[in-house]
């Protein structure tokens, strides 16, 4: 990316053009900043609504700092803390806010009636819960491959690249989910698939797995891995993840440019295959931080309920059990409460859930070899 003024300075974005979608985006934090000033650079009409006043702020005055894999920039971005603010309508709401937020700024929104489309961005299975409030016919679902980190107020940055993808619109009705392609491919290349569920547990195994080990670790996910026993772990948590969605009659999707089944181990025979799908994976996203992890940090509430909380519960909806990802959730709960911190002694006790030894790992399969 080479910015319009300077290396640090993008104030000469392009005006919004007239007669252009407006967008909402709903939770400027690390993915809603990175799209929201990405969208905004194009030349998109954009608004951000954040209840982080300080945030808002420095949004709109110098500008959003965005680090994006290296290369910073400024990106002004009107912004408003209060939804009362507002001033619709608003041709898509990008529900990019974390999931214990999510109920009372929907509730607000759906009741200004100054949203077309909302669309959900967010981490977890929390779908039924947006179209409860939305209504089905009101909502796309999709789902951010990519990774970012909020850095501090009005600073964020974009750690990884990959796609956005969107479920497929009605066909009985206008084509919302092409219409909105067009607007984030301005942010991610963005991809418009038939099954989106398929795509959507895709990235809850991503999540449930690798922003799992990350919060209770308090590490990025390469790192998490190359804890021992992360990588035995990584693989009994993905396993445990895909099991629950194959008994629910879902086939995850590809995700990360992998496919879900070849992560998962169930015999020694299956290792050499799940090895090279994780360099696979973490070559790609290695240097994601959770989100959970970061909320941890702050001393926010994560969305763990929503991710490994959501495997356990579609588990026992079909009678099965999850038990390693029951155990993160208690795990991340007591680091909420300040009862434990993130770290080895934390991925000790998540260890613990599971009574056989992990295998020893051969130096050939050390992540820090792998990857650097």
């Amino acid at each position: 990316m080479t910015p319009a003024n300077s290396p640090e300075d993008d104030r000469a974005a392009p005006a919004a053009q007239a007669g252009w979608p407006r967008v909402l985006v709903v939770g400027a934090g690390a993915i809603g900043g990175v799209i929201a000033a990405k969208l905004v650079r194009a030349g998109h009409d954009v608004t951000a609504l954040d209840a982080n006043r300080e945030h808002v702020a420095r949004l709109m005055s110098p500008g959003l700092r965005l680090d994006e894999l290296g290369t910073p920039s400024v990106v002004p971005v009107p912004a408003v803390s209060d939804a009362a603010e507002l001033r619709g309508p608003f041709d898509f709401a990008l529900l990019t806010l974390k999931a214990p937020f999510l109920e009372p700024v929907l509730t607000t929104l759906v009741s200004r009636r100054i949203i077309r489309t909302f669309v959900s961005l967010g981490n977890g299975l929390i779908q039924p819960r947006v179209a409860a409030i939305t209504g089905p016919e009101r909502l796309i679902t999709g789902i951010v491959e990519w990774g970012a980190t909020n850095i501090g107020p009005g600073h964020v940055a974009q750690t990884t690249r990959a796609p956005i993808i969107l479920g497929r619109s009605d066909p009985a009705g206008p084509d919302l989910a092409g219409q909105l392609a067009a607007i984030l491919d301005a942010a991610a290349p963005t991809v418009i698939v038939s099954d989106v569920n398929s795509h959507v547990w895709a990235k809850l195994l991503l999540n449930s797995t690798f922003s799992g080990l990350g919060a209770v670790s308090g590490l990025t996910y390469e790192q998490a891995v190359g804890e021992p026993p992360g990588e035995w772990l990584a693989y009994r948590l993905w396993t445990e993840g895909y099991d629950v969605a194959r008994a629910a009659g879902v086939r995850p999707g590809e995700v990360a440019g992998i496919r879900p089944a070849d992560l998962a181990v169930r015999t020694d025979a299956d290792q050499p295959r799940a090895a090279g799908a994780l360099a696979a994976l973490l070559s790609r996203l290695g240097p994601t931080k959770a989100s959970m992890s970061q909320d941890l940090e702050r001393g926010s509430p994560t969305e763990v309920d929503v991710i490994n909380g959501a495997v356990v519960a579609q588990a026992a909806a079909l009678g099965r059990a999850a038990p390693l990802n029951q155990r993160v959730v208690e795990l991340v709960h007591d680091c909420e409460r300040g009862a434990r911190r993130p770290g080895r002694d934390t991925l000790a006790a998540l260890r613990a859930t599971l009574a056989s030894p992990a295998p020893a790992r051969r130096p050939s399969q050390e992540p820090g070899a792998r990857h650097g």
